[in-house]
Order: C-alpha cells, then sequence, then structure tokens
C-alpha cells in the first residue's frame, strides 16, 4: 500500500502558473513510474505527465513545452510546475503510482484557470 497526498492547487488566471505537489507515504524510487492525471468537467482522466524510475519523463502533446514533472527522491515528492496555464487545463489533478500491487491514486486537486 501507498498513500499519495496532493497539493498546490488553486484558482489562477489564464497565463499564471502553478507547481503542484504529491507525497507519497513509501520511497517513490521503489515505484516503477509515478504519473500525473487529470479530469476536467465532464471529461475523462487523462495523463498529464509521467516520470520512470530512472528520471524518465513523457508529457502528454497537450502540456509539452508548459508542464514539467520532476521528483525529490529524499522527500518522496513528485511535483508538477505548470505554466502558461490554459482555461481548459482546469480540472482535478490526480498524482498516480505505478507499483507492483498498484496502480495508487491520490484523492486529487482541483486547479480552475480563469480567462
Amino acid at each position: 500500500q501507498v498513500q499519495l497526498v496532493e497539493s498546490g492547487g488553486g484558482l489562477v488566471q489564464a497565463g499564471g502558473s502553478l507547481r503542484l505537489s504529491c507525497v507519497a507515504s513509501r520511497s517513490i524510487f521503489s515505484m516503477n513510474a509515478m504519473a500525473w492525471h487529470r479530469q476536467g468537467p465532464g471529461k475523462e482522466r487523462e495523463l498529464v505527465a509521467r516520470i520512470t524510475r530512472t528520471g524518465s519523463t513523457n508529457y502528454a502533446e497537450f502540456v509539452k513545452g508548459r508542464f514539467t514533472i520532476s521528483r525529490d527522491i529524499t522527500k518522496n515528492t513528485v511535483y508538477l510546475q505548470m505554466n502558461s496555464l490554459k482555461p481548459e487545463d482546469t480540472g482535478v489533478y490526480y498524482c498516480n503510482a505505478e507499483e507492483v500491487n498498484g496502480p495508487y491514486w491520490g484523492q486529487g486537486t482541483q486547479v480552475t484557470v480563469s480567462s
């Protein structure tokens, strides 16, 4: 089992920035990968960004060049730096851990981008 707690969401104007954090209850280095997903109003949950155990990253096309996923293994924390936010980025952002007994999900943090 692993618990994931997200924070850092909020209300921001278009063009602004937010940094999301996800703290895991145990070592994130033991996970195959950590990821951020989001679910917009009336939409299905979708992958935003992912970082593997080796540090490789991949991004959804709609956030490339604007969002950056990173991690601090010493703090068991994964971050999502979101710049140049757009109204269509509005949604609940979920942290995800891919592990042999997983996946595991956090409770989500709301991001609202006003135009």
